[in-house]
């Protein structure tokens, strides 16, 4: 695939680091906007491999570092899910300006839902697909362990996750529980595609139960067997890729 990057204005003002991808042969079956997972970055190797498997069937991506986060500018402790959904409509707004408008939307564990939330707010989207994704947003307290009643009680700790101390404030949390997902999940009135795995051990299978429990149809479930949270074999991720580019080759007319 040819890559490149771009920055953009996300939705605090800050400049956001992303790159867009596309397949050697040029765009022939429509755009894809991709979140990535909670303190991740679009770096992450899955995405890599899951942007790959999609540009070899004739389709673009475009994947961006959130707030405060990879290689973009900003303050991630001034961030939180909202801000997040607002990120994704920026960078669609970017996408429609400069590239071409996102046709669907893919995001990754917290990303999954997000991707959930940011499909009602961007026109141009045909369809949904996540992966490892929780069914409601207040499932990353759980990552939060002990550090919870001390957000609570000081507004703000710091966290450590994925090895890396993390600035998370009581406006964070607050946001998290107010976010009506089944809400959102039983309204989303375009096709959606969920992968999970059934050992994951971050986000339960039950998520994924739930959230197509939720869904209208059309909607459709692929088990990824034993694939880790992260997709950390190639394989698993590139399976993704290849799935969800003849997934969606049926609703983008």
């Amino acid at each position: 695939m040819n890559s490149r990057k771009i920055s953009f204005k996300g939705s605090q003002g800050a400049e956001l680091s992303a790159r867009i991808d596309e397949p050697e042969g040029g765009i022939t079956k429509g755009t894809i906007l991709f979140a990535h997972c909670f303190t991740c970055s679009k770096n992450l190797k899955a995405i890599g491999h899951i942007s790959r498997a999609l540009t070899e069937e004739g389709i673009g991506v475009f994947r961006f570092d959130f707030t405060g986060l990879g290689e973009s500018e900003g303050d991630f402790s001034d961030t939180n899910f909202s801000s997040n959904i607002e990120d994704l409509v920026a960078a669609s707004e970017y996408m429609k300006k400069e590239w071409e408008s996102p046709r669907m939307l893919m995001g990754h564990s917290l990303g999954g839902a997000a991707v959930l939330q940011a499909s009602h707010m961007i026109e141009s989207i045909e369809a949904v697909t996540t992966v490892a994704a929780p069914c409601n947003p207040d499932h990353v307290t759980n990552l939060l362990l002990d550090k919870k009643e001390e957000i609570e009680k000081k507004g703000e700790a710091t966290v450590q996750l994925a090895g890396r101390p993390f600035k998370i404030k009581k406006q964070f949390l607050d946001d998290l529980e107010a976010q009506n997902m089944d809400g959102i999940i039983k309204n989303l009135d375009k096709p959606l595609l969920i992968f999970h795995s059934p050992i994951d051990k971050t986000v339960g299978i039950d998520n994924a139960a739930h959230i197509y429990k939720m869904a209208k149809h059309p909607k459709s479930f692929i088990s990824l067997d034993d694939a880790d949270h992260l997709l950390s074999n190639e394989e698993d991720a590139h399976y993704v890729g290849s799935v969800t580019a003849a997934w969606v080759h049926r609703y983008f007319q």
